[in-house]
């Protein structure tokens, strides 16, 4: 939470962790060879996702075509209940992730995680993304199905095997138990906040890449 701080009130600090947060992988993600079968049309899925500070994770996934909703919240902790305050500790367990509800015969499940993987954050990075550091902003995969679960240990096989990133992945691959949607202020951050520091540095990019990367992927938004 202390990074966050420093990036809104800007100032040298704020620069310094840019030269750090605006850092993207520059490799190039294959498709899984393993993906989760499309469904009928009209069909609503979810998938739960941690990929460092979820402001712009929601926002990489709300560009999405195919994607109907994204919430910013906490997943993978040890208490019954999450709160920005509690979760910004360290000792909830708790990651910052987004739940995006989707239509899978727009989009598969195995499609999501290559965004994930190739615009959403560094997955080799552990227990940090940028200039946030900390268990709460590890990457991690929460699956709700063993079709979902299946598809994501594939998946990390075949990029580990391919050395996609050169290095391992840090990743993890584990059952949802619980979702807490984040407070209202976080929702739809960079929306409401495009010129802030923080997002300026570390988000925006990501959407630029997913626009690189996946033109045919963008939605209206």
């Amino acid at each position: 939470m202390r990074d966050r701080v420093l990036w809104m009130s800007g100032g040298c600090a704020a620069l310094v962790l840019a030269l750090v947060g605006c850092a993207l992988s520059a490799a190039q993600v294959p498709p899984p060879a393993v993906d989760a079968a499309p469904g009928a049309k009209g069909q609503a899925a979810e998938a739960v996702l941690a990929g460092g500070c979820f402001w712009g994770v929601e926002a990489v996934f709300e560009r999405v075509r195919g994607v109907s909703g994204v919430v910013s919240g906490y997943a993978g902790g040890r208490r019954e209940d999450a709160s920005y305050e509690t979760v910004s500790s360290g000792q909830t367990g708790h990651a910052e992730s987004v739940r995006i509800t989707y239509d899978p015969s727009q989009v598969t499940y195995g499609k999501l995680l290559q965004v994930f993987f190739a615009v959403v954050h560094d997955p080799t990075q552990l227990d940090r993304q940028g200039p946030d550091w900390g268990t709460q902003y590890r990457s991690a995969i929460f699956y709700g199905n063993e079709e979902q679960k299946r598809v994501a240990e594939a998946y990390l096989r075949q990029l580990n095997a391919a050395r996609v990133f050169g290095k391992p992945l840090a990743t993890k691959v584990t059952p949802l138990e619980a979702f807490y949607p984040a407070e209202e202020y976080h929702q739809n951050f960079i929306e409401r906040h495009p010129d802030n520091s923080y997002v300026m540095f570390n988000d925006l990019p990501k959407l630029e890449q997913l626009h690189k990367k996946f033109p045919e992927l963008e939605g209206t938004r």
